[in-house]
């Protein structure tokens, strides 16, 4: 019965943080009973199923209870069959999504060498507009996770592909995500390759796509910034923040907690 295995899956998590906590008493029951249920579960026939296994694999993750072996020999391997050219339509759009929601949990190594060319290669999937819009909804994040060499060298391709995409959605999830790619590229890429790009969206045909190009100008134009003397600076959450000065942070009218956060690089990317 589906909504069963829905609700067993549900409470994997805490089942899993118990089991951590008491593990010189369960030292290998999560990994020999529960994961493999996680894993399975991903590739269920029932919808639900399997948006409660991705959840719970995505808290696990977050909590750091998958062993980096289980996640490169299991669930790796599971996300690259159904991200395939010739994987059913719901299952990949299912897949790519995942993918892209637990890169930034892994490690540089792993997304770069397991799943960065998938990533490639669902930017440019010419059957399901939905998986090119996910890849540009989390490409900045994909960038931050495999840092400013492979960014360069795999990912600005594949973001010049999705900057003039046809469907202007994919174009607006691009602009709203600039700030974020720019930040991970080298002051040379941003100037000579991504200014050119953006004035090409901020002089787009369709009005929506402009209207996110201008409201990420500024936040892309801040990544041309010196750190050190302009005070700002990417948080851990993608968002482009401000440091106070040492002057600020002794005077009682400014405290340190009072950041100001200018603009999220994925919160209007979905």
């Amino acid at each position: 019965e589906p909504t069963v295995r829905t609700e067993l899956m549900e409470q994997i998590p805490p089942i899993a943080i118990f089991l951590q906590e008491s593990r010189p008493k369960f030292p290998t029951a999560f990994f020999e009973y529960l994961m493999p249920i996680v894993v399975r579960y991903l590739t269920d026939v029932n919808n639900q199923v399997r948006k409660a296994s991705q959840e719970a694999l995505l808290i696990l993750l977050e909590q750091d209870l998958v062993a980096q072996s289980d996640i490169e020999n299991k669930v790796c391997p599971i996300l690259l069959d159904l991200s395939a050219p010739d994987s059913d339509d719901e299952y990949k759009v299912e897949a790519v999504n995942i993918i892209c929601k637990m890169a930034s949990m892994l490690s540089r190594t792993t997304v770069e060498h397991m799943l960065l060319p998938r990533f490639c290669e669902l930017c440019s999937d010419g059957k399901l507009f939905q998986v090119r819009k996910i890849c540009a909804a989390n490409f900045g994040d994909i960038c931050n996770a495999v840092g400013q060499e492979a960014t360069e060298r795999l990912l600005i391709p594949k973001f010049f592909e999705l900057c003039s995409d046809s469907v202007w959605g994919m174009r607006k999830a691009c602009a709203e995500c600039f700030m974020a790619v720019s930040y991970t590229t080298s002051p040379e890429v941003r100037r000579s390759k991504l200014s050119p790009l953006f004035i090409s969206l901020i002089s787009d045909t369709c009005r929506w796509v402009r209207q996110a190009a201008f409201q990420s100008l500024g936040p892309f134009i801040s990544t041309f910034a010196n750190p050190s003397s302009a005070g700002l600076y990417i948080r851990e959450d993608g968002t482009l923040s401000i440091r106070p000065s040492a002057q600020d942070v002794n005077s009682s009218s400014c405290q340190p907690s009072n950041n100001i956060t200018l603009m999220s690089s994925s919160a209007n990317a979905a």
